[in-house]
């Protein structure tokens, strides 16, 4: 059976980590370098780091802060926002990234997903997916979940991954924040799409979340969160062993 990772996301804003509710309310939690170097101390599989302005501001993603960030940390590190080329896959690459998420920039550029993967090979691709409930449909959102493409997103998952997209992220604007359980349903339709690695993100609110994740869906590869771990709610190590004393697989 293959080891369930568990992954803790830093959203960062103007340098600073930050968290909401339903990518709304954003509010100030810790430096992205002190958490980075927590969580590759205290039992994380791996970390993700979102620039989650970079696309809403048509910016880059700030490196002086990855760069930190990532001398911190000796675990994977995924780094996305305002990724919209090869030249931005490539300087996150530099300073630190391990592997690239692309949300926005895919939706804008068709073609960057195939791209990435024919240079840096598939396995560094990510497709982050912001998705909300809109009239009974599942759609898909860019710029940090500001803007409703009106784009499938069961359909377009499917389409990044048959075109390199070697991970999928799936961020549940609905649950997001609301700490009352991941996205089953949204998990279960885009599993039964894809046959790459799917990590559920967007819910979280306690250990038996995170069990009820992995027992609901066997083929979940891991479970992303981050207010929980900021905040001390639910500590790395003990989720593990949790998850571990109920038939769950997980690295200690």
């Amino acid at each position: 059976m293959i080891t369930k990772r568990i992954i803790p996301c830093l959203d960062v804003k103007d340098g600073r980590v930050v968290k909401g509710v339903n990518f709304n309310g954003l509010s100030d939690v810790s430096s992205p370098i002190t958490l980075a170097r927590y969580y590759s101390e205290n039992g994380a599989d791996e970390l993700v780091f979102y620039d989650i302005t970079a696309s809403y501001e048509n910016r880059s993603l700030f490196t002086d802060v990855l760069y930190k960030t990532a001398e911190a940390v000796f675990i994977p590190l995924t780094v996305g926002g305002g990724i919209n080329s090869i030249d931005d896959f490539d300087r996150v690459l530099k300073f630190g990234a391990d592997k690239v998420s692309v949300n926005s920039g895919a939706i804008n550029n068709t073609s960057l997903i195939t791209q990435a993967a024919r240079k840096y090979g598939r396995q560094c691709v990510v497709l982050s997916c912001d998705i909300k409930r809109v009239g009974g449909e599942f759609h898909l959102f860019k710029n940090g979940g500001r803007i409703d493409t009106g784009i499938d997103a069961l359909g377009w998952i499917e389409r990044c991954v048959e075109n390199g997209a070697g991970e999928v992220v799936v961020n549940s604007i609905d649950t997001d924040g609301v700490k009352c359980g991941f996205d089953i349903e949204l998990l279960e339709l885009v599993l039964e799409k894809v046959n790459v690695p799917v990590i559920a993100s967007g819910g979280a609110g306690s250990k038996e979340h995170f069990l009820e994740l992995f027992k609901s869906l066997p083929e979940i590869d891991a479970g992303l969160a981050a207010s929980v771990f900021h905040y001390g709610e639910i500590k790395i190590n003990e989720l593990k062993d949790f998850l571990a004393e109920h038939g769950i697989y997980v690295r200690r």
